[in-house]
């Protein structure tokens, strides 16, 4: 593995609950199942990324308690440089998971340790920076530390992947000229936007209205209607392969660590894109967030030769 990605974001532990449909407010529902799953939209692109064929590194903020040495442990398990995962006091992140039976999810995430990344802490590791070919970020971290390593992922010229989720409003205007690659889903879009993404055409201008906003590259990603791509001078459609979805728990960060992946490989942009969601497509057929990442031999599986 030659292709260097460092991610700078969250580590959470799942706590994943199984049930016939999402509960209604006030309502008290029977479970089916229950279990611990490590997590985190930056460890889950990590993951990802490291499972696609790439070198990556995290950067990070776990508690002092057991779920903290039990995310840094599977991290270091997919041989994923842990030297820039600080341990402070307190408890770690952790997201509540509700999955229906239709696959659809409702999460409560609890910051914990990524609340206390701050930018200091990842100025400490500026070395991990300048050994990457491309950063990846979220929003499950302090927003003053995701607008610090953007600018200096821009200062040291590395390819920049913003994954503005959770998003709940405009991205503060200064960040759009560090971001390369910016990848919002349909709702994130919309928030990001201000436009109702619901179909081709809606992503299509709220695409230019992120690329109006400075963005290099807008990646919006679309479910099971694949993903539309922009640049600023034409819109391409990329087309999901067709699966049976069982847990759409993160296809998203599948998608985002499998294209980071393919793209410090120095595979072009519509290669990285067709290898990100079919590794997207295959993580939503199974259980969980990082169980479900499918790893590099399973994407060339699936893919005709």
């Amino acid at each position: 593995m030659s292709a260097k990605v460092a991610v700078v974001g969250s580590l959470n532990m799942d706590l994943v609950t199984r049930a016939e449909r999402l509960p209604r407010g006030g309502e008290t529902l029977t479970g089916k199942s229950f279990a611990t799953v490590s997590g985190g939209k930056g460890a889950n692109q990590a993951v990802a990324a490291a499972r696609l064929g790439a070198q990556v590194s995290m950067v990070g903020c776990v508690g002092d308690d057991a779920y903290g040495q039990q995310l840094r442990d599977a991290l270091l398990a997919e041989g994923i440089d842990c030297q820039a995962v600080s341990v402070v006091p307190g408890s770690s992140g952790v997201a509540l998971i509700v999955v229906d039976d239709s696959s659809q999810n409702a999460i409560v995430i609890v910051a914990g340790g990524n609340g206390q990344l701050t930018e200091q802490k990842v100025a400490a590791f500026d070395a991990v920076l300048q050994a990457a070919d491309v950063i990846i970020c979220q929003l499950e971290v302090p927003l003053d530390t995701v607008g610090y390593t953007l600018k200096r992922g821009r200062e040291l010229g590395k390819t920049l992947i913003l994954n503005p989720a959770p998003a709940n409003g405009p991205l503060p205007p200064q960040w759009y000229a560090s971001i390369d690659y910016l990848i919002p889903n349909e709702s994130e879009a919309s928030a990001l936007s201000g436009v109702t993404v619901d179909s081709l055409a809606s992503a299509e201008l709220a695409a230019a209205r992120l690329i109006a906003a400075g963005a290099g590259k807008v990646i919006i990603t679309l479910g099971p209607q694949g993903s539309l791509f922009a640049d600023g001078k034409s819109f391409r459609h990329f087309p999901a392969p067709k699966v049976q979805a069982i847990d759409t728990t993160a296809a998203g960060d599948t998608f985002v660590g499998g294209f980071a992946a393919a793209l410090a490989a120095g595979r072009s942009e519509a290669e990285a894109i067709g290898f990100g969601q079919v590794a997207a497509a295959l993580s939503v057929t199974r259980a969980g967030a990082q169980p479900s990442i499918p790893t590099q031999s399973d994407v060339q599986a699936f893919i005709p030769s």
